[in-house]
């Protein structure tokens, strides 16, 4: 069923970014440079967050590794839900959700993050290497090769419009409105100034379909806004009232900065020396990342001064990338001990020098 003339689509939220209304702020024990660690549950922090560009989750893994990962990974599904619900409704198409685990604990919580409307981008593979599976692993007993992987999986969000009574994607949505102006399918090479790319990706009904980009989509609104019948107009609205502009319309869909010759695999050695924190001989949190890894997804999914979320901050490694890349970050830890350590890391962390950060794109 399609749209009678006149009847307007709109957005189905969360699909642009909202006003957050004024709200108190919750008391800051470290910040520093648009970075904030909090030494509270970050349930209770969501919703005074700015909403994130990106979010890097890096929770329980379900080994029973602190107080209240559960002992199995069948346990992860009731432990995220709550998260990832939160994480749903103040997340905008602009979000990239990068969720660490094992492959097995991120099996258990893929169907949770599909039914909450997260869409899978890619799957990466950290590679540790054979050292750190060294004296770790006895195959004979466990019937298994040694594993030395994690994932980080990139998620992002749908954007979704609705049209009388029902939900559209974005594909449906273009073709829809342009077919409500009655002006031929053609015309939208003429209005975007392209040969056929226009009826080719903007408004095909197969897999070849391509977000227009944001100068061609703007071209695309006025032509059918000009030329199409009177009776339907607004077209390419979502509020019935004016036509979506270029800056909507940019943010209606995450970011990506893909860096030349990097691969999902990346081939990082676990935390030695000067990175890993430790007490004596022992290892302080079990699960720190290097700092690299973050500052590459943090770097392929926002620009300067976007809001990333560290929902389980531990050492805050996000939040530190987060500072170094020139970032802003709102990163929660509950453990003292963990927080201490962070405000400590953040208060010594430097800028990235530019020809770092060229260094890492080539990763």
């Amino acid at each position: 069923m399609s749209l009678k003339k006149g009847e307007q689509s709109r957005l189905v939220s969360p699909a642009l970014p909202h006003k957050l209304k004024e709200a108190q702020p919750s008391p800051v024990v470290f910040s520093r440079d648009g970075i904030s660690l909090f030494n509270r549950n970050v349930m209770n922090l969501y919703d005074e967050w700015e909403e994130p560009v990106v979010i890097i989750s890096d929770g329980a893994y379900g080994l029973k590794g602190f107080p209240g990962d559960p002992p199995t990974p069948d346990g992860l599904p009731n432990w995220y839900k709550a998260h990832i619900a939160k994480w749903s409704e103040r997340s905008t198409p602009l979000t990239t959700l990068w969720f660490w685990n094992t492959e097995y604990g991120w099996a258990k919580v893929h169907p949770l993050l599909e039914d909450n409307g997260w869409m899978f981008k890619s799957c990466h593979i950290w590679d540790k290497g054979m050292a750190h599976a060294a004296g770790n692993s006895n195959t004979q007993n466990l019937s298994r090769l040694p594993i030395v992987t994690e994932v980080c999986v990139q998620y992002i969000r749908k954007a979704e419009f609705k049209a009388g009574s029902r939900t559209l994607g974005m594909k449906e949505w273009i073709r829809e409105e342009w077919e409500r102006t009655g002006i031929p399918l053609s015309k939208s090479n003429e209005a975007c100034g392209v040969n056929n790319a226009a009826t080719r990706k903007y408004l095909t009904k197969d897999h070849l379909f391509y977000y227009p980009p944001p100068d061609a989509f703007e071209r695309l609104v006025t032509y059918a806004n000009r030329q199409g019948e009177p009776e339907g107009r607004p077209y390419f609205s979502i509020d019935g009232v004016r036509p979506i502009s270029k800056e909507q319309w940019s943010r209606m869909r995450a970011k990506f900065h893909c860096p030349v010759g990097v691969t999902n695999v990346w081939r990082e050695p676990p935390l030695h020396g000067k990175e890993r924190f430790k007490l004596g001989s022992s290892v302080v949190h079990l699960n720190q990342k290097p700092l690299r890894l973050m500052e590459l997804t943090i770097q392929i999914s926002s620009d300067l001064g976007d809001m990333v979320w560290e929902p389980f901050g531990g050492l805050c490694t996000a939040a530190i990338a987060s500072y170094r890349l020139g970032r802003r970050c709102r990163s929660a830890e509950v453990v003292p001990r963990f927080y201490e350590l962070a405000k400590e890391r953040l208060a010594k962390a430097q800028p990235m020098r530019p020809h770092a950060k060229k260094t890492l794109e080539a990763f």
